[in-house]
């Protein structure tokens, strides 16, 4: 995907090319650096055997990353790195410490914290393994490889990118989502906590948070069609998202083009959270 360079294809002038920061494509053009895409770039993404982070996956590679895909399942590791030559498989749990305490040695310059899971059910029905599974996956988990990136950019005086993918449900409230809720409003607060102490080293932190994206986690409540409609009709756009309009998120907010952007969460909602 020439995601950066196409606006620039019919230019050879900008304001940004008339500073030092800029470069020449192949084309001999001249392209602002935030131009660039993610060239050179490690992205450790996490969650990447299905779903959005397997779409997440392929976009950072495509715009010119190195991509360490994490997963517990190897089969689709494997099928997820056969579809990009840049993509390496790293099978593991983000659950299992020793696992996560590994990921700091590594050379991370951009972090996708997507591991996550939900299980909708009305307050009253929630038991405490329902509970301490989401809150150790979205919450515990997320934290933990969140400071293992975090420590990898600082040993290296990284000026990195870490996102994390909430959920609007981080912003909002639903019933039977009490637990997921919860689990993503502590990784809104997260974000806006990280950012602040780590922009001193050039760290930026952010969130994306989609609406209902069709996926194979969502596929079970889509199938329902009263949930179906209710959904339709509470986006404006008119419809659910797709993995590629989060990873589009993604790779915005892990590129140079997002350099004075940190703290904040990004609503990939199609308006729900705008009501």
């Amino acid at each position: 995907m020439a995601i950066f360079a196409a606006p620039f294809a019919l230019q050879r002038k900008c304001y940004a090319c008339l500073h030092s920061n800029a470069i020449v494509n192949q084309g001999g053009l001249m392209l602002p650096i935030w131009a660039r895409g993610l060239a050179g770039q490690t992205a450790l993404v996490t969650g990447t055997s299905r779903g959005l982070g397997e779409a997440i996956a392929l976009a950072l590679a495509d715009a010119g990353a190195q991509v360490l895909a994490v997963a517990r399942d190897p089969q689709g590791l494997a099928a997820l790195a056969a579809r990009h030559p840049a993509i390496t498989p790293m099978a593991g749990d983000v659950t299992d410490d020793a696992f996560v305490d590994g990921l700091a040695a590594l050379d991370i310059d951009v972090l996708v914290n997507n591991a996550g899971t939900n299980k909708p059910q009305p307050m009253a029905e929630v038991a405490v393994t329902t509970l301490d599974l989401m809150l150790n996956l979205n919450v515990r988990a997320a934290y933990l490889v969140a400071q293992a990136a975090a420590r990898s950019m600082l040993r290296r005086g990284t000026r990195g990118a870490i996102i994390n993918i909430t959920s609007q449900m981080g912003h909002v409230g639903s019933p039977g989502r009490t637990v997921y809720c919860m689990t993503k409003h502590a990784l809104e607060g997260l974000t806006k906590a990280m950012a602040v102490e780590l922009a001193p080293a050039g760290i930026r932190v952010n969130s994306v948070a989609p609406t209902f994206i069709e996926t194979p986690m969502t596929a079970p409540m889509l199938a329902d069609p009263a949930f179906a409609k209710f959904v339709q009709e509470m986006i404006p756009l008119g419809r659910t998202g797709t993995p590629d309009d989060v990873a589009a998120a993604v790779v915005y907010l892990a590129s140079p083009a997002a350099a004075m952007v940190t703290g904040t969460s990004l609503l990939v909602d199609g308006g729900w959270t705008a009501r």
